[in-house]
Protein backbone atom coordinates (compact mmCIF):
# COMPACT_ATOMS: atom_id res chain seq x y z
CA UNK A 1 0.00 0.00 0.00
CA UNK A 2 1.46 3.50 -1.17
CA UNK A 3 1.84 5.97 1.88
CA UNK A 4 -0.69 7.68 3.30
CA UNK A 5 0.60 11.10 2.23
CA UNK A 6 0.48 9.70 -1.77
CA UNK A 7 -3.08 8.58 -0.96
CA UNK A 8 -4.52 11.66 -0.09
CA UNK A 9 -2.71 13.13 -2.94
CA UNK A 10 -4.56 10.32 -5.12
CA UNK A 11 -8.08 10.96 -3.79
CA UNK A 12 -7.33 15.11 -4.45
CA UNK A 13 -5.91 14.31 -7.94
CA UNK A 14 -9.14 12.11 -8.81
CA UNK A 15 -11.57 14.52 -7.68
CA UNK A 16 -9.65 17.84 -9.85
CA UNK A 17 -9.45 15.10 -12.92
CA UNK A 18 -13.24 14.46 -12.50
CA UNK A 19 -14.05 18.09 -12.68
CA UNK A 20 -11.77 18.83 -15.65
CA UNK A 21 -13.57 15.87 -17.65
CA UNK A 22 -16.59 17.09 -16.63
CA UNK A 23 -16.12 20.43 -17.92
CA UNK A 24 -14.53 19.38 -21.26
CA UNK A 25 -17.37 17.39 -21.59
CA UNK A 26 -19.84 19.85 -21.45
CA UNK A 27 -17.36 22.37 -23.67
CA UNK A 28 -17.57 19.25 -26.44
CA UNK A 29 -21.25 19.39 -26.16
CA UNK A 30 -21.07 23.29 -26.52
CA UNK A 31 -18.58 22.89 -29.40
CA UNK A 32 -21.26 21.19 -31.39
CA UNK A 33 -23.19 25.12 -31.31
CA UNK A 34 -19.51 26.74 -31.91
CA UNK A 35 -18.56 27.34 -28.82
CA UNK A 36 -15.57 25.48 -26.96
CA UNK A 37 -13.31 26.21 -24.19
CA UNK A 38 -10.61 24.51 -22.29
CA UNK A 39 -9.88 25.04 -18.75
CA UNK A 40 -6.26 26.86 -17.85
CA UNK A 41 -3.30 24.60 -16.61
CA UNK A 42 -2.31 26.14 -13.48
CA UNK A 43 0.96 24.99 -13.46
CA UNK A 44 3.33 26.87 -15.36
CA UNK A 45 5.47 25.17 -17.88
CA UNK A 46 9.19 25.57 -17.36
CA UNK A 47 11.24 27.12 -19.78
CA UNK A 48 13.26 26.04 -22.31
CA UNK A 49 16.82 26.27 -21.61
CA UNK A 50 18.65 25.28 -24.89
CA UNK A 51 22.48 26.15 -23.39
CA UNK A 52 24.70 23.68 -21.04
CA UNK A 53 24.91 26.26 -18.08
CA UNK A 54 24.35 26.49 -14.65
CA UNK A 55 20.60 26.58 -15.51
CA UNK A 56 20.88 23.26 -16.01
CA UNK A 57 22.68 20.99 -13.63
CA UNK A 58 21.71 17.93 -15.32
CA UNK A 59 24.04 18.67 -18.70
CA UNK A 60 20.41 18.62 -20.50
CA UNK A 61 19.40 21.37 -22.88
CA UNK A 62 16.06 22.05 -23.61
CA UNK A 63 14.45 23.66 -27.14
CA UNK A 64 10.58 24.04 -27.96
CA UNK A 65 9.74 23.52 -32.11
CA UNK A 66 6.72 23.65 -33.54
CA UNK A 67 7.62 21.46 -36.97
CA UNK A 68 4.30 22.77 -38.48
CA UNK A 69 2.75 26.11 -38.83
CA UNK A 70 -0.20 25.10 -39.76
CA UNK A 71 -1.43 22.45 -36.74
CA UNK A 72 -0.41 23.02 -33.12
CA UNK A 73 2.00 20.14 -33.24
CA UNK A 74 4.86 21.04 -30.17
CA UNK A 75 8.02 19.60 -29.58
CA UNK A 76 10.55 19.83 -26.62
CA UNK A 77 13.99 18.63 -27.74
CA UNK A 78 16.16 17.19 -25.00
CA UNK A 79 19.77 17.07 -25.58
CA UNK A 80 22.37 15.28 -23.37
CA UNK A 81 25.84 17.29 -24.14
CA UNK A 82 27.29 15.49 -26.70
CA UNK A 83 30.55 15.84 -25.46
CA UNK A 84 30.38 14.26 -22.10
CA UNK A 85 29.23 10.65 -21.48
CA UNK A 86 27.36 10.22 -18.44
CA UNK A 87 30.09 7.64 -16.76
CA UNK A 88 32.57 10.53 -17.31
CA UNK A 89 32.42 12.32 -14.29
CA UNK A 90 31.67 16.14 -13.83
CA UNK A 91 30.53 17.94 -17.13
CA UNK A 92 32.94 20.21 -18.75
CA UNK A 93 32.53 23.88 -18.59
CA UNK A 94 29.33 24.95 -20.99
CA UNK A 95 30.30 25.94 -24.20
CA UNK A 96 30.39 29.58 -25.54
CA UNK A 97 26.77 30.70 -26.31
CA UNK A 98 25.94 31.12 -30.40
CA UNK A 99 23.47 33.15 -31.84
CA UNK A 100 20.86 30.41 -33.73
CA UNK A 101 21.07 33.36 -36.94
CA UNK A 102 23.43 33.91 -39.59
CA UNK A 103 24.73 37.45 -40.72
CA UNK A 104 23.09 38.04 -43.79
CA UNK A 105 26.75 38.97 -45.49
CA UNK A 106 30.31 36.98 -44.79
CA UNK A 107 32.68 39.63 -44.57
CA UNK A 108 36.21 38.82 -45.61
CA UNK A 109 38.28 42.22 -44.49
CA UNK A 110 35.61 44.46 -46.07
CA UNK A 111 34.77 41.85 -49.01
CA UNK A 112 31.07 40.84 -49.10
CA UNK A 113 30.90 37.42 -51.00
CA UNK A 114 28.20 37.26 -53.19
CA UNK A 115 25.37 34.37 -53.90
CA UNK A 116 26.27 30.89 -54.38
CA UNK A 117 29.20 31.24 -52.22
CA UNK A 118 27.59 33.01 -49.48
CA UNK A 119 24.99 30.47 -49.16
CA UNK A 120 27.63 27.72 -49.34
CA UNK A 121 29.15 29.13 -45.98
CA UNK A 122 25.60 29.75 -44.63
CA UNK A 123 24.79 25.69 -44.80
CA UNK A 124 28.47 24.47 -43.49
CA UNK A 125 27.80 26.87 -40.83
CA UNK A 126 25.00 24.76 -40.40
CA UNK A 127 26.23 21.40 -41.05
CA UNK A 128 29.83 21.14 -40.00
CA UNK A 129 29.17 23.45 -36.58
CA UNK A 130 31.15 26.63 -37.82
CA UNK A 131 31.00 29.37 -35.65
CA UNK A 132 29.13 32.43 -35.31
CA UNK A 133 31.20 35.30 -33.77
CA UNK A 134 29.26 35.70 -30.19
CA UNK A 135 27.04 38.99 -30.62
CA UNK A 136 27.53 42.49 -28.39
CA UNK A 137 25.15 42.69 -25.40
CA UNK A 138 22.53 44.56 -27.07
CA UNK A 139 22.84 42.19 -29.81
CA UNK A 140 22.28 39.18 -27.53
CA UNK A 141 19.40 40.34 -26.19
CA UNK A 142 17.52 40.15 -29.37
CA UNK A 143 19.28 37.12 -30.52
CA UNK A 144 18.45 33.68 -29.20
CA UNK A 145 21.32 33.05 -27.24
CA UNK A 146 21.30 28.92 -27.69
CA UNK A 147 23.32 26.02 -28.16
CA UNK A 148 24.59 25.32 -32.21
CA UNK A 149 26.80 22.95 -32.75
CA UNK A 150 30.75 23.87 -32.51
CA UNK A 151 33.72 23.08 -34.55
CA UNK A 152 34.04 19.96 -32.50
CA UNK A 153 30.40 18.54 -33.59
CA UNK A 154 31.77 17.32 -36.86
CA UNK A 155 33.21 14.37 -35.09
CA UNK A 156 31.03 14.67 -32.14
CA UNK A 157 29.71 10.92 -31.24
CA UNK A 158 25.46 10.42 -32.65
CA UNK A 159 23.12 9.77 -29.97
CA UNK A 160 20.13 7.79 -30.56
CA UNK A 161 16.78 9.27 -30.72
CA UNK A 162 13.87 8.46 -28.20
CA UNK A 163 10.00 9.72 -29.29
CA UNK A 164 8.06 9.73 -25.86
CA UNK A 165 4.79 10.33 -25.70
CA UNK A 166 3.47 11.83 -22.74
CA UNK A 167 0.09 10.75 -20.12
CA UNK A 168 -2.95 12.30 -19.19
CA UNK A 169 -6.02 10.37 -20.22
CA UNK A 170 -5.78 11.49 -23.92
CA UNK A 171 -7.40 15.04 -22.75
CA UNK A 172 -4.56 16.50 -20.30
CA UNK A 173 -1.15 16.76 -20.13
CA UNK A 174 1.53 18.51 -22.09
CA UNK A 175 5.24 17.73 -23.80
CA UNK A 176 6.87 20.88 -21.87
CA UNK A 177 4.96 20.54 -18.35
CA UNK A 178 7.05 20.19 -15.12
CA UNK A 179 6.65 16.46 -15.04
CA UNK A 180 7.25 15.32 -17.81
CA UNK A 181 9.96 18.06 -18.47
CA UNK A 182 11.67 16.25 -15.40
CA UNK A 183 11.29 12.60 -16.68
CA UNK A 184 12.51 13.42 -20.34
CA UNK A 185 15.84 14.62 -18.66
CA UNK A 186 16.18 12.27 -16.51
CA UNK A 187 15.93 9.99 -19.62
CA UNK A 188 17.91 12.08 -21.79
CA UNK A 189 21.20 11.69 -19.36
CA UNK A 190 20.34 7.74 -18.22
CA UNK A 191 19.95 6.79 -21.79
CA UNK A 192 22.65 9.03 -22.60
CA UNK A 193 20.05 9.92 -26.43
CA UNK A 194 18.13 12.67 -27.35
CA UNK A 195 14.67 12.65 -26.20
CA UNK A 196 11.75 14.16 -28.38
CA UNK A 197 8.99 15.14 -26.36
CA UNK A 198 5.73 15.30 -28.22
CA UNK A 199 3.09 17.97 -27.71
CA UNK A 200 0.00 15.84 -29.56
CA UNK A 201 -3.33 17.30 -30.31
CA UNK A 202 -5.96 16.53 -26.92
CA UNK A 203 -9.24 15.69 -27.10
CA UNK A 204 -12.02 16.31 -26.57
CA UNK A 205 -11.02 19.24 -29.24
CA UNK A 206 -9.36 16.55 -31.58
CA UNK A 207 -10.76 13.08 -31.09
CA UNK A 208 -9.22 9.75 -32.37
CA UNK A 209 -7.43 9.60 -34.27
CA UNK A 210 -5.33 13.25 -34.32
CA UNK A 211 -2.94 12.21 -31.64
CA UNK A 212 -1.55 8.65 -33.13
CA UNK A 213 -1.36 10.70 -36.31
CA UNK A 214 0.56 13.68 -34.74
CA UNK A 215 2.87 10.49 -33.26
CA UNK A 216 3.43 9.58 -36.81
CA UNK A 217 3.78 12.59 -38.55
CA UNK A 218 6.45 13.47 -35.90
CA UNK A 219 8.51 10.43 -37.05
CA UNK A 220 8.02 11.19 -40.80
CA UNK A 221 9.52 14.92 -39.67
CA UNK A 222 12.84 13.26 -37.89
CA UNK A 223 13.26 11.09 -41.09
CA UNK A 224 12.85 14.50 -43.19
CA UNK A 225 15.29 16.13 -40.84
CA UNK A 226 17.61 13.16 -41.43
CA UNK A 227 17.39 13.30 -45.32
CA UNK A 228 17.92 17.51 -45.40
CA UNK A 229 20.84 16.82 -42.99
CA UNK A 230 22.52 14.48 -45.90
CA UNK A 231 21.58 16.91 -48.63
CA UNK A 232 23.12 19.71 -46.45
CA UNK A 233 26.80 17.95 -45.54
CA UNK A 234 26.65 17.55 -49.87
CA UNK A 235 25.79 20.99 -50.27
CA UNK A 236 28.57 21.81 -48.18
CA UNK A 237 31.18 19.76 -50.08
CA UNK A 238 30.36 21.96 -52.71
CA UNK A 239 26.88 20.56 -54.33
CA UNK A 240 24.06 23.03 -55.29
CA UNK A 241 22.80 25.03 -52.54
CA UNK A 242 19.06 24.93 -51.37
CA UNK A 243 18.36 28.08 -49.20
CA UNK A 244 14.88 26.84 -48.29
CA UNK A 245 16.28 23.12 -47.22
CA UNK A 246 19.03 24.52 -45.34
CA UNK A 247 16.50 27.28 -42.92
CA UNK A 248 14.34 23.93 -42.60
CA UNK A 249 17.12 22.17 -40.63
CA UNK A 250 17.37 21.60 -37.13
CA UNK A 251 20.79 21.81 -36.18
CA UNK A 252 20.82 19.75 -32.80
CA UNK A 253 18.69 16.50 -34.82
CA UNK A 254 21.69 16.94 -37.35
CA UNK A 255 24.33 17.55 -35.67
CA UNK A 256 24.08 14.76 -33.23
CA UNK A 257 21.34 12.84 -33.60
CA UNK A 258 21.43 8.92 -35.66
CA UNK A 259 17.69 8.64 -36.30
CA UNK A 260 18.74 4.81 -37.37
CA UNK A 261 18.51 4.11 -33.47
CA UNK A 262 14.88 5.32 -32.59
CA UNK A 263 13.31 4.24 -29.44
CA UNK A 264 9.63 4.58 -28.70
CA UNK A 265 8.66 5.42 -25.08
CA UNK A 266 4.72 5.95 -24.27
CA UNK A 267 3.46 7.02 -20.64
CA UNK A 268 -0.03 5.77 -19.90
CA UNK A 269 -2.22 6.83 -22.70
CA UNK A 270 1.30 7.78 -24.64
CA UNK A 271 1.71 4.12 -24.73
CA UNK A 272 -1.26 3.63 -26.96
CA UNK A 273 0.06 6.27 -29.03
CA UNK A 274 3.61 4.80 -29.08
CA UNK A 275 2.00 1.06 -29.71
CA UNK A 276 0.20 2.44 -32.78
CA UNK A 277 3.16 4.40 -34.31
CA UNK A 278 5.70 1.10 -33.75
CA UNK A 279 2.97 -0.31 -35.80
CA UNK A 280 2.56 2.13 -38.88
CA UNK A 281 6.28 2.12 -39.29
CA UNK A 282 6.45 -1.21 -39.76
CA UNK A 283 4.17 -0.87 -42.45
CA UNK A 284 6.10 1.77 -43.58
CA UNK A 285 9.45 -0.26 -43.58
CA UNK A 286 12.15 1.67 -46.17
CA UNK A 287 9.21 4.69 -46.36
CA UNK A 288 10.93 5.85 -42.73
CA UNK A 289 14.52 5.65 -44.22
CA UNK A 290 16.73 6.17 -42.30
CA UNK A 291 14.34 6.23 -39.17
CA UNK A 292 14.67 2.61 -37.52
CA UNK A 293 12.46 1.94 -34.51
CA UNK A 294 14.78 -0.96 -33.21
CA UNK A 295 12.50 -0.83 -29.60
CA UNK A 296 9.49 0.72 -27.88
CA UNK A 297 8.69 1.50 -24.25
CA UNK A 298 4.86 0.95 -23.18
CA UNK A 299 4.84 2.67 -19.52
CA UNK A 300 1.78 1.37 -17.79
CA UNK A 301 -0.34 1.66 -20.78
CA UNK A 302 -3.95 2.87 -21.16
CA UNK A 303 -5.46 -0.30 -22.60
CA UNK A 304 -8.99 -1.71 -21.96
CA UNK A 305 -11.42 -4.29 -22.83
CA UNK A 306 -14.75 -5.31 -22.57
CA UNK A 307 -14.03 -8.60 -20.96
CA UNK A 308 -13.20 -7.23 -17.55
CA UNK A 309 -9.53 -8.93 -16.34
CA UNK A 310 -8.67 -9.86 -12.74
CA UNK A 311 -7.03 -6.56 -12.32
CA UNK A 312 -10.07 -4.35 -13.19
CA UNK A 313 -12.12 -6.40 -10.87
CA UNK A 314 -9.80 -6.49 -7.80
CA UNK A 315 -8.51 -2.22 -8.35
CA UNK A 316 -10.89 -0.99 -10.24
CA UNK A 317 -11.27 1.84 -7.78
CA UNK A 318 -7.40 2.35 -7.59
CA UNK A 319 -5.55 5.58 -7.24
CA UNK A 320 -5.07 8.21 -8.91
CA UNK A 321 -6.96 6.85 -12.30
CA UNK A 322 -9.81 5.03 -11.46
CA UNK A 323 -11.91 3.02 -13.68
CA UNK A 324 -14.84 5.37 -13.92
CA UNK A 325 -13.19 8.19 -14.50
CA UNK A 326 -10.98 6.39 -17.42
CA UNK A 327 -13.87 5.29 -18.90
CA UNK A 328 -15.17 8.57 -18.87
CA UNK A 329 -11.51 10.31 -20.74
CA UNK A 330 -12.00 7.32 -23.13
CA UNK A 331 -15.52 8.86 -23.92
CA UNK A 332 -14.04 12.16 -24.66
CA UNK A 333 -10.90 10.50 -26.63
CA UNK A 334 -13.14 8.58 -29.69
CA UNK A 335 -15.67 10.14 -31.78
CA UNK A 336 -19.26 9.98 -31.17
CA UNK A 337 -20.73 6.39 -31.88
CA UNK A 338 -17.24 4.98 -32.11
CA UNK A 339 -17.14 4.21 -28.12
CA UNK A 340 -16.30 0.69 -27.73
CA UNK A 341 -13.71 -1.05 -25.22
CA UNK A 342 -12.46 -2.88 -27.54
CA UNK A 343 -11.52 -0.26 -29.95
CA UNK A 344 -8.26 -0.64 -31.58
CA UNK A 345 -6.76 2.17 -29.92
CA UNK A 346 -7.76 0.87 -26.50
CA UNK A 347 -7.50 -2.98 -26.78
CA UNK A 348 -4.42 -4.34 -27.92
CA UNK A 349 -5.50 -7.78 -28.35
CA UNK A 350 -8.63 -7.12 -30.84
CA UNK A 351 -7.62 -8.43 -34.19
CA UNK A 352 -6.76 -6.98 -37.36
CA UNK A 353 -4.84 -4.00 -35.23
CA UNK A 354 -2.15 -4.29 -37.79
CA UNK A 355 0.98 -6.20 -38.85
CA UNK A 356 1.53 -9.58 -37.20
CA UNK A 357 2.91 -9.12 -34.12
CA UNK A 358 6.00 -11.34 -35.05
CA UNK A 359 7.16 -8.07 -36.91
CA UNK A 360 6.77 -5.58 -34.00
CA UNK A 361 9.87 -4.36 -32.63
CA UNK A 362 11.23 -5.40 -29.03
CA UNK A 363 8.60 -3.95 -26.41
CA UNK A 364 9.74 -3.56 -22.77
CA UNK A 365 6.05 -3.21 -20.25
CA UNK A 366 5.92 -1.28 -17.16
CA UNK A 367 3.07 -1.54 -14.68
CA UNK A 368 2.10 -0.67 -11.26
CA UNK A 369 0.87 -3.47 -8.94
CA UNK A 370 -1.83 -1.13 -7.44
CA UNK A 371 -2.64 -0.20 -11.39
CA UNK A 372 -6.04 -1.42 -12.62
CA UNK A 373 -4.94 -1.35 -16.51
CA UNK A 374 -1.90 -4.26 -15.76
CA UNK A 375 -3.27 -7.14 -16.99
CA UNK A 376 -4.52 -6.76 -20.32
CA UNK A 377 -0.83 -4.86 -20.39
CA UNK A 378 0.55 -8.02 -19.30
CA UNK A 379 -1.07 -10.30 -21.68
CA UNK A 380 -0.08 -8.35 -24.45
CA UNK A 381 3.14 -8.77 -24.05
CA UNK A 382 2.80 -12.02 -22.94
CA UNK A 383 1.12 -12.36 -26.96
CA UNK A 384 4.58 -10.78 -28.39
CA UNK A 385 6.69 -13.56 -26.60
CA UNK A 386 4.54 -16.03 -28.05
CA UNK A 387 6.02 -15.27 -31.64
CA UNK A 388 9.28 -14.36 -30.39
CA UNK A 389 9.58 -10.85 -29.70
CA UNK A 390 11.64 -9.99 -26.82
CA UNK A 391 8.64 -8.59 -24.69
CA UNK A 392 10.04 -8.41 -21.11
CA UNK A 393 7.56 -6.86 -17.83
CA UNK A 394 8.92 -4.93 -14.86
CA UNK A 395 6.25 -4.91 -12.36
CA UNK A 396 7.06 -2.65 -9.46
CA UNK A 397 5.75 -3.44 -5.82
CA UNK A 398 3.43 -0.70 -4.16
CA UNK A 399 2.99 1.46 -7.10
CA UNK A 400 0.19 2.82 -8.81
CA UNK A 401 -0.25 4.10 -12.00
CA UNK A 402 1.89 6.95 -13.43
CA UNK A 403 4.53 6.32 -10.28
CA UNK A 404 7.22 6.90 -12.54
CA UNK A 405 5.69 10.12 -13.63
CA UNK A 406 3.53 12.02 -11.83
CA UNK A 407 5.28 14.95 -10.44
CA UNK A 408 4.52 14.11 -6.64
CA UNK A 409 6.06 10.93 -7.48
CA UNK A 410 9.08 11.86 -9.48
CA UNK A 411 12.03 11.78 -6.90
CA UNK A 412 10.52 8.64 -5.05
CA UNK A 413 12.95 5.57 -5.33
CA UNK A 414 10.69 3.69 -6.97
CA UNK A 415 10.52 6.00 -9.67
CA UNK A 416 13.99 6.54 -10.06
CA UNK A 417 14.82 2.65 -10.36
CA UNK A 418 12.22 2.37 -12.81
CA UNK A 419 14.08 5.20 -15.22
CA UNK A 420 17.15 3.19 -14.61
CA UNK A 421 15.96 -0.15 -15.52
CA UNK A 422 13.94 1.33 -19.10
CA UNK A 423 17.80 2.71 -20.01
CA UNK A 424 19.39 -0.77 -19.11
CA UNK A 425 17.19 -2.19 -21.49
CA UNK A 426 17.12 0.40 -24.05
CA UNK A 427 21.20 0.25 -24.16
CA UNK A 428 20.33 -3.22 -25.54
CA UNK A 429 19.41 -2.07 -28.21
CA UNK A 430 20.86 1.57 -29.43
CA UNK A 431 24.15 0.59 -28.22
CA UNK A 432 26.66 1.23 -31.34
CA UNK A 433 28.96 -2.20 -29.58
CA UNK A 434 25.79 -4.82 -30.19
CA UNK A 435 23.84 -6.32 -27.66
CA UNK A 436 26.65 -6.64 -24.81
CA UNK A 437 24.12 -5.36 -22.23
CA UNK A 438 21.45 -8.18 -21.12
CA UNK A 439 18.53 -7.45 -18.64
Amino acid sequence: MPPVGVQLHSLLFKLLLRRRLSSLSASAFASSFGVSSRPADYRPSPPSNPSFSLASPDAVATKDLHPDPLSSLHLRLFLPNPHHHAAAGPPPPPPALRRNSFPQHHRDGDHVVPGQEQLSRRVSAIFHGVGVSPAPAAQAARDYGGYLPTPAARSARKLPVIVQFHGGAFVTGAADSAANDAFCRRVARLCDAIVVAVGYRLAPESRYPAAFEDGVAVLRWIAKQANLAVCGRTIAKGGSADSFGAAMVEPWLAAHADPSRCVLLGVSCGANIADYVARKAVEAGKLLEPVRVVAQVLMYPFFMGSAPTQSELKLANSYFYDKSTCLLAWKLFLAEGEFSLDHPAANPLVPGRGPPLKLMPPTLTVVAELDWMKDRAIAYSEELRKVNVDAPVLEYKDTVHEFATLDVLLKTPQAQACAEDIAIWVKKYISLRGHELSY
